[in-house]
């Protein structure tokens, strides 16, 4: 069985490093002309998938916007996420779970399960009830050749104080968790190979500011905030370094906002820009 570290960077290395986001806002729900609705958000993902595949190698549907619609939201998800995954594309789930013992393995099943109903290839999760914590979600998602991306340094203003909070040894909260779960990825990933458990760092974080180093081994990094946020691929090595192909550059809004007949060729516009070719 490939790991999912492989897989995303065979994924990557075929299709550059654009990453889909499927984020159906409401706003554009209705300049897509459909109605806020599990019907709407259903058909809004479906058309992303349809346009994304074979033009990228990831798409990342952000849960909340289905989850908001209730049992029939998460039925509307589930039919994206086998669309998607039907279609060759490698689907990170982004739900940012993160709870202790049993709940979080439950998590981990209801995502990572292969044959659940709402099984992705990867999840991202929340470390800050404690990095062992998510042993269980690790261990799961090995085993079944899955991926997870930790939160590690988030560029939203309110999370500052918490990740760059300092431990007794001076490393950042943020440095502290990708310390850990680089220490597992050593223990578990092949020599030569990409770690599976991989950390969410957006586009536009100071790694100096954070309190980051580059880490090994090497594994994913879901880079948010790129497009409309304002990163833009020629900042992933002033940012990234030498992980910079590691590098899962996520865009959502400035691909969205093109509309559904101009879907195609943004993403086929802008995966161009993070190919290495």
């Amino acid at each position: 069985m490939t790991s999912f570290g492989e897989r995303i960077r065979a994924g990557m290395a075929t299709h550059g490093q654009l990453c889909v986001g499927i984020d159906p806002h409401a706003h554009l729900l209705a300049e897509w002309g459909l109605d806020a609705s599990a019907a709407g958000v259903r058909e809004f993902g479906l058309r992303v998938v349809e346009a994304a595949a074979g033009r990228v190698a990831v798409v990342k549907p952000q849960v909340s916007f289905f989850e908001v619609h209730g049992s029939a939201g998460f039925a509307a998800l589930e039919d994206v996420l086998a669309a998607a995954r039907d279609a060759g594309l490698l689907v990170i789930a982004d739900a940012k779970r993160g709870d202790i013992g049993t709940t979080m393995d439950a998590y981990a099943q209801a995502w990572l399960t292969p044959g659940s109903p709402l099984e992705a290839d990867a999840l991202t999760v929340s470390p800050f009830l404690g990095v062992g914590a998510l042993d269980g979600t690790f261990d799961l998602a090995l085993h079944h050749g899955k991926g997870v991306f930790v939160l590690a340094a988030t560029s939203n203003p309110e999370a500052l104080g918490l990740q760059r909070a300092r431990h007794e040894d001076g490393d950042t909260v943020s440095a502290g968790i990708v310390r850990e779960v680089s220490e597992r990825n050593a223990r578990t990933a092949p020599d030569g190979e990409w770690g599976s458990l991989g950390f969410v760092i957006g586009g536009t974080v100071d790694w100096t500011d954070a309190g980051l180093r580059p880490f090994a081994p090497v594994a994913p990094i879901l880079g948010p905030g790129f497009g409309h946020q304002g990163a833009e691929p020629r900042h992933l090595g002033e940012r990234f370094g030498f992980l910079q192909e590691a590098v899962v550059a996520s865009e959502s809004r400035s691909i969205l906002a093109a509309g559904p007949d101009r879907l195609a060729a943004r993403i086929s516009e802008r995966a161009l820009l993070y190919r290495g070719d």
